[in-house]
């Protein structure tokens, strides 16, 4: 289960200067996707996740993805969707490690205290419906779909620390 990250980790994003995690939500929450680059389980909900990312564009919510390479590695494994979205680059998993997360890809989604209020590991549709359903309840946003048509079935996911 995830945990808040302690609030001095910083989060590196491909345009700016790393900052820390805590420096992130004191306007909006964060939800992110964390990907392994290295993996295909990652690679298979890219296009889920987008979707699911995109449907929050308008929203109170700073959403970004979080990808566990160099940010040479993030924008090969993303391709333009590195620049759709906010996208942060954390090779050495400090990140991760600090939100405990277990397994890759994963969706979490943050307060302004750094408190974790959802977080779903692997791809189960149901988790990341439930993440999303809060996420939108919190924001008074619409819930996106989760899965639609084309999604991939549920899967484990692999290990976060590789």
């Amino acid at each position: 289960m995830a945990t808040a990250p302690p609030p001095e980790i910083e989060l590196d994003p491909l345009q700016g200067d790393p900052r820390p995690v805590g420096d992130w939500v004191t306007t909006f929450h964060l939800a992110v996707v964390v990907l392994d680059p290295f993996t295909h389980e990652s690679s298979w909900i890219i296009d889920t996740a987008a979707r699911v990312l995109a449907s929050y564009n308008a929203a109170d919510v700073r959403t970004a993805w979080l990808v566990t390479g160099t940010d040479d590695e993030a924008r090969e494994f993303l391709g333009p969707m590195a620049d759709e979205f906010l996208t942060f680059t954390d090779p050495d998993r400090a990140f991760v490690k600090g939100l405990e997360l277990q397994t890759l890809p994963a969706f979490v989604h943050i307060d302004h205290a750094l408190n974790v209020v959802g977080a779903a590991e692997g791809w189960n549709p149901a988790e990341w419906r439930s993440v999303a359903s809060e996420l939108s309840r919190q924001m008074s946003w619409s819930r996106p779909g989760i899965p639609e048509a084309g999604d991939p079935t549920a899967y484990a996911g692999t290990p976060a620390l590789g």
